[in-house]
């Protein structure tokens, strides 16, 4: 399929139907859902729910490629029993899957309140909370038995990959090929691995989805100060995803929020709006 656009839902419009609409009239073909849908995040739909999202979707003749869950994102010092009640939710989670029809379903990096005294978060994972990767590998083990494709995503504030080395380790010891990743770029940036051409090329065999963010440093290669538009991005924004569509990754392409501080005097009027215009302008691959 050509390569094609969506974003979180959320970043459309609050307001559920009024969010569908947006993507129907912007062109996109594609929902990725995780909050605000009629006012719960994606795992808290009922049933009921979740089909007049399929019915909302099919009538502006949209699909859904991602349920964006937040299921594992927890600190791994909270214990085995901790995870394990997030590994019970999957089964909630693809169950809503069966009705809502997506390609992906993701769950997101763990995280560690000791970060800042791991240097290898594998090997701190292996010593101390041996546990983990055997609860990640049942839960992709479960979505992929289902029909779906399990991924993911690396996060911030403390998560368990900060560099290639980590997410590449971890990935080797899940020993799930049917696995894939969500590279959040920004994600990384803020966990301390700049974006560069290098760096995706260390992840290319891993990377299942791309999440792109803008985002200003106050100077070369430093870290995340701003948040902006894809356009005023301070890393390799065209190189990168130039190197995603030639190499077919990432067959869609999500925006989300930018992370970062208010800069003054920048503008951020329609901000959603403009990524999409941009990212179509610089890219012709891009399906319009």
């Amino acid at each position: 399929m050509p390569i094609q656009l969506t974003l979180l839902n959320a970043m459309a419009d609050r307001d559920f139907p009024a969010a569908v609409k947006w993507h129907a009239t912007a062109g996109l073909k594609w929902l990725d859902l995780k909050d605000s849908i009629f006012g719960k995040a994606v795992c808290d739909l009922t049933d009921d729910e979740a089909r007049e999202v399929r019915r909302l979707a099919e009538a502006s003749g949209l699909g859904i490629w991602c349920l964006s869950t937040v299921l594992f994102y927890a600190d791994i010092e909270s214990g085995d029993a901790a995870f394990r009640d997030h590994l019970a939710r999957v089964d909630r989670a693809v169950a809503l899957a069966r009705i809502l029809k997506p390609r992906l379903i993701r769950l997101l990096a763990a995280k560690t309140n000791r970060r800042a005294e791991i240097a290898d978060s594998t090997d701190h994972i292996r010593r101390e909370s041996p546990w983990l990767i055997g609860l990640y590998a049942e839960a992709v083990d479960r979505i992929a038995a289902a029909g779906f494709v399990p991924v993911i995503e690396n996060e911030v504030h403390g998560c368990i990959w900060s560099t290639p080395v980590e997410i590449a380790s971890f990935f080797a010891a899940l020993n799930r090929p049917k696995a894939r990743l969500i590279w959040d770029v920004q994600n990384f940036w803020q966990m301390g691995t700049f974006p560069s051409p290098e760096v995706y090329r260390a992840l290319r065999p891993l990377i299942g989805m791309v999440h792109l963010k803008g985002g200003q440093g106050e100077r070369a290669g430093g870290p995340l100060q701003w948040r902006t538009a894809l356009a005023d991005a301070s890393w390799p924004v065209v190189e990168i995803v130039r190197e995603v569509i030639r190499d077919g990754v990432s067959p869609v392409l999500c925006l989300n929020p930018s992370h970062g501080g208010v800069k003054p005097g920048y503008d951020y009027s329609d901000v959603t709006a403009r990524d999409v215009a941009f990212l179509r302008a610089t890219f012709p691959e891009i399906e319009q």
